[in-house]
């Protein structure tokens, strides 16, 4: 475990803490935004391999970061219109999507100063308070994130969070995983362990619908490339959604209650290198980075383009807030938000 100055925020340091594994996967951890900035883990030929986007500089971060490696919330993913009721309340947010809906809860905090709480070899503790109010939402909401690296190559992330007032949470890890370093994810392969998805309008949001994804380019079923030919233009289809987890394959998470389903598998024919997502959260986001078109270079001076990497962001379902058949994210006063999720790699 070592910690640097990664730069500062109006006078405040902003650190970086690495972390190691006994096996040989390393983590560096920004206490801005709770990002992780980079990750390699040890293929199978006895070299390293980097497996997710970063950026060099704070100022890169602050100014262009499309929530790159960050824990996304207080309530990640899109809420329709930017507004939510609670007990008859109307609560207007931050419209930072269109300027429309919202998005990530805007300037939330996935784009602020973390506080560090534990450090040791393989694991690296957080905290953040978002107080009453911010960009709109009720309540002050403590957070704490701890990532560990469990041997021999696996992230596991564990989060919670408390509330003093009723307020949606639904937290998120956004980083962006390329296994191989190759400009473009799309002759990757992935296999999502899920039945349904929820399908969105022109606009991103959720029509309110759980659909089948049966003979629809969200057919993840079989482990099959990312790369996907729409049928009207030819190009390779676009995802930007939510699947609905079978949870048909479990195991204990570790933390009492809590079980770990497995989400998907992502996987470089180049590399031999595969990761599997497994989350105690009932969805799993699928973004293919389309919209990526990074002006400044990021790790290894590579310019992220289009498809550079691909997010797999264990979380509730999106618009949850305005739609009740959907898995409730308000957490109230007396309770505690969990997740946990393990980006599990191996090689060979």
């Amino acid at each position: 475990m070592s910690v640097r100055q990664f730069g500062e925020i109006e006078g405040t340091p902003v650190w970086e803490v690495t972390i190691r594994s006994a096996a040989g996967a390393e983590a560096k951890i920004l206490s801005w935004g709770a990002v992780v900035r980079d990750m390699t883990v040890p293929l199978h030929t006895g070299t390293r391999q980097r497996v997710v986007l970063g950026l060099n500089t704070i100022d890169d971060y602050l100014a262009h970061s499309p929530h790159m490696g960050a824990i996304a919330g207080r309530c990640a993913n899109r809420i329709s219109n930017g507004e939510f009721k609670i007990g008859g309340t109307k609560y207007e947010l931050e419209r930072n999507f269109r300027d429309k809906h919202t998005l990530h809860s805007g300037r939330s905090i996935g784009k602020s100063l973390w506080q560090l709480a534990h450090r040791d070899r393989s694991s690296v503790t957080l905290t953040h308070v978002s107080p009453n109010g911010e960009s709109g939402f009720p309540g002050t909401v403590t957070t704490t994130c701890t990532y560990r690296l469990v041997e021999p190559a696996t992230l596991r992330v564990e989060l919670t969070a408390t509330t003093d007032a009723p307020t949606p949470v639904n937290l998120a890890h956004h980083s962006y995983f390329n296994l191989d370093g190759a400009t473009s994810v799309l002759d990757h392969r992935l296999m999502v362990s899920a039945d349904f998805y929820t399908p969105t309008d022109a606009e991103l949001i959720p029509t309110g619908e759980v659909r089948s994804v049966g003979g629809t380019p969200y057919d993840f079923r079989s482990n099959r490339s990312v790369r996907f030919p729409d049928a009207a233009t030819g190009a390779p289809y676009a995802y930007d959604v939510n699947f609905v987890l079978r949870r048909d394959r479990i195991e204990p998470a570790g933390w009492l209650g809590l079980w770990l389903a497995h989400a998907a598998k992502f996987s470089s024919p180049q590399t031999k290198l595969a990761l599997d997502v497994w989350t105690t959260e009932p969805g799993v986001q699928v973004y293919d980075g389309r919209k990526l078109d990074m002006p400044v270079a990021g790790l290894d001076g590579v310019v992220y383009k289009a498809s550079a990497g691909l997010c797999l962001e264990p979380q509730h379902f999106p618009d949850s807030p305005n739609r009740p058949h959907f898995p409730s994210v308000i957490l109230h006063p007396d309770d505690v938000y969990r997740q946990i999720s393990e980006y599990r790699f191996q090689s060979g």
